[in-house]
């Protein structure tokens, strides 16, 4: 029984993200900004849509920062500061499928405090 309760969380949430995704996409000037939550860690990259590539990237598993508010707030400064070095100001936020809300949220929130507009 639970296993198909998370089989249809699962769909729901890459339904979201394939939802979202159709609508928003990054350049250069503006990258995607994508989040990924594991049960442990949370992760996130700045891409740039027009060639593929990836401008930056944050691990928090690298970081040794685990999966929860306090850390998602980190992991964003960390991350804002390595975008305003590749001179980003400004950027589209995909979060993925996942709610706006818990770290997700911090996250997005954490960016925009160091001067990242989403």
């Amino acid at each position: 029984m639970t296993s198909k309760i998370l089989e249809l969380k699962k769909t729901l949430r890459l339904k979201r993200k394939a939802r979202i995704r159709g609508k928003i996409s990054g350049t250069k000037s503006c990258p995607r900004i994508t989040i990924f939550r594991s049960n442990k860690y949370l992760y996130a990259q700045a891409i740039d849509d027009t060639v593929g590539m990836t401008i930056a990237s944050v691990d928090g598993r690298k970081l040794k920062l685990g999966n929860n508010k306090e850390n998602a707030k980190q992991i964003g400064g960390i991350f804002a500061k390595d975008l305003q070095k590749k001179s980003v100001s400004s950027a589209v936020f995909d979060r993925n499928g996942y709610l706006f809300h818990g770290v997700v949220k911090e996250f997005a929130e954490s960016l925009r405090e160091n001067g990242i507009t989403l």
